[in-house]
């Protein structure tokens, strides 16, 4: 029943890199975009990135640009976020989506509720 998977989270240093993976199990991901969200305690749901199923489109949210990466394979049905310079205020857990439907731009409008397949997150703390 599980659909996506996430892992790579924990614990870095402020300054650190870590590198988050999102792979499809029951549905296939290579024909839709991807994106990444993230969720700190007491906060909503936060856009963070985003990329086309042929990884010609990337996006990120102002306050990750320059600092995130995300990439497909899509071969290995994964989605990757490489996480570098990373900040006390990344700390959140970090969750893969993907749309309905495939040939789908939602993975950009940074809205969650377009959204249909989540992974169960993964948790990323960065200490101040």
């Amino acid at each position: 029943q599980v659909q996506l998977v996430e892992s790579g989270g924990g614990s870095v240093q402020a300054g650190g890199s870590l590198r988050l993976s999102c792979v499809a199990s029951v549905i296939t991901i290579s024909n839709r975009c991807m994106a990444w969200f993230r969720q700190a305690p007491g906060k909503g749901r936060e856009w963070v990135a985003g990329i086309s199923s042929s990884g010609a489109r990337t996006d990120y949210a102002d306050s990750v640009k320059g600092r995130f990466t995300i990439s497909r394979d899509n071969a290995k049905e994964t989605v990757s976020l490489q996480m570098n310079s990373l900040k006390p205020e990344d700390t959140a857990m970090y969750y893969c989506a993907s749309t309905m439907y495939a040939s789908s731009s939602r993975c950009f409008s940074r809205a969650s509720e377009d959204l249909t397949y989540w992974g169960q997150g993964t948790q990323v703390t960065v200490p101040s």
